[in-house]
């Protein structure tokens, strides 16, 4: 049982924490019950779970494991609440060939908000999660966790230019509605499209006017108080399940 934070093995887990080292190294880290299980029972590799003394096992493992102590747990963890295990799991790139819902992200900064949609899209059936560069890593812990195990299942979530996608989207018949606050139309009020690709942007600034550009149509979604927009989240949940209608 590793007991020392100061341990070799620590200190290269702890620094899964940081996008270089997950970049660098090609791996990052799960946690807690439910996820350890969802990518478990995933095709993605696990290098090895970490475990805490006397933590009980959500699911049959035969793979690696590392017994910690709960002080270890603690210095490794980034949760007030650790439930005890964690797993270390290899990055892996994936491709998108076909599909007929896809969702495309503009520089979406907070790893909540990022998480969310993820899950989200996986609840709406969506077939791919395109985020463009300059978003939250997907890989960031608390993406992981808000995501609550759909990152690992058979719906594609990766990184790519939205400016190169988006035309390459287009010529395979899929129309893209770009959400706008102006120049928009509503979205109950348009045809749903065989196939649709659905860009959010910023949470701040919206999507990027040279993305927008390359849209079928500029979308938005009444707002009937006075509140100025909506958390990019709950926008993107209105308008994915509204395509499925």
């Amino acid at each position: 049982m590793i007991t020392s934070v100061k341990n070799q093995k620590v200190k290269e887990w702890k620094k899964l924490h940081k996008k270089k080292y997950r970049d660098q190294y090609g791996l990052f880290l799960v946690e807690g019950y439910h996820l350890v299980e969802e990518v478990v029972n995933s095709d993605w590799e696990v290098k090895e779970l970490i475990v805490q003394e006397e933590t009980r096992m959500p699911v049959s493992y035969e793979g690696k494991k590392e017994l910690v102590s709960e002080a270890v747990m603690k210095e490794i963890t980034e949760t007030e609440t650790p439930q005890g295990i964690m797993a270390v799991v290899y990055k892996k790139e994936e491709r998108v060939e076909t599909g007929s819902r896809f969702l495309l992200l503009d520089t979406i900064q907070d790893p909540g908000n990022l998480g969310t949609l993820i899950r989200t899209a996986d609840a709406a059936g969506f077939d791919a999660v395109l985020i463009g560069r300059g978003s939250a890593d997907r890989f960031n812990d608390k993406v992981v966790r808000a995501t609550q195990g759909s990152m690992f299942h058979d719906m594609k979530v990766i990184e790519v230019s939205l400016e190169d996608e988006i035309p390459l989207l287009k010529s395979r018949g899929v129309a893209v509605w770009g959400t706008a606050l102006h120049g928009a139309g509503d979205y109950s009020e348009l045809k749903r499209p065989q196939k649709v690709a659905i860009l959010l942007g910023n949470e701040g600034n919206g999507v990027r006017e040279e993305l927008l550009g390359l849209s079928d149509d500029r979308v938005k979604i009444p707002i009937y108080g006075e509140a100025e927009s909506l958390n990019v989240a709950v926008a993107g949940g209105i308008l994915m399940f509204a395509v499925n209608q």
